[in-house]
């Protein structure tokens, strides 16, 4: 890519300021971030550093001091993970969460011809990587696990964020952008669902070990 990005993705400030602003931008104005984010020269590295690492980090990281501190009530009973088995979930939850944002930018590239599109791996990595903005930064309400439904409201809502950013990066018709939208969501379900069995797999014998 050559164009030269209308604004700068990292203000004064550092790239705490930028991954903030940018953050800030694609969750309350979609619709005017998604250009700049179109024009912006990247690769895979520019994109995951520091952005995508430290985004992702979030829900992993809340749930387990959430978890520790607070404990996760089913039933009416009140359970404290044992740290060990808390923390190799967060970490294997963390890991995974970088490798599905490539996985889902794969298909979102692979896709593209079938829906009018152009195929660019980057810019599909971009629209992957900021979609995934709106539930990384709601994975905060798992500080509280009893506000942990509020965190998928906010994924929700990355839903919209995918259906405005398909069309203006990965060059599809509006018209067909809707059925690009559904698809995508399809594979990010089997996607999550993926994930959230591997990590059970792996942590659940830590989980269970009593303290």
């Amino acid at each position: 890519m050559t164009d030269t990005p209308p604004t700068s993705p990292t203000p004064v400030g550092g790239p705490a300021a930028g991954i903030i602003q940018r953050a800030k931008d694609i969750l309350l104005k979609p619709k005017e971030t998604w250009p700049v984010i179109a024009a912006e020269p990247a690769t895979t590295q520019s994109i995951y550093m520091p952005y995508v690492l430290v985004l992702a980090a979030i829900g992993p990281l809340a749930g387990f001091i959430g978890g520790q501190v607070f404990g996760i009530t089913i039933l009416g009973v009140t359970y404290h993970p044992p740290i060990v088995g808390a923390l190799v979930s967060a970490i294997v939850s963390y890991g995974l969460a970088l490798a599905t944002v490539f996985i889902l930018a794969l298909v979102i590239d692979g896709l593209a011809p079938n829906f009018g599109g152009q195929k660019n791996q980057v810019q599909a990595l971009k629209v992957a990587a900021y979609t995934g903005t709106a539930g990384w930064v709601g994975g905060i309400f798992g500080l509280i696990p009893a506000l942990a439904i509020i965190g998928v409201l906010f994924g929700l809502y990355g839903l919209y964020i995918l259906y405005l950013g398909l069309p203006v990066l990965m060059k599809a018709p509006e018209d067909k952008a809707l059925g690009y939208t559904v698809v995508v969501i399809l594979v990010a379900i089997v996607l999550f669902l993926i994930v959230g069995a591997v990590v059970a797999a792996v942590s659940a014998p830590a989980l269970l070990t009593i303290r």
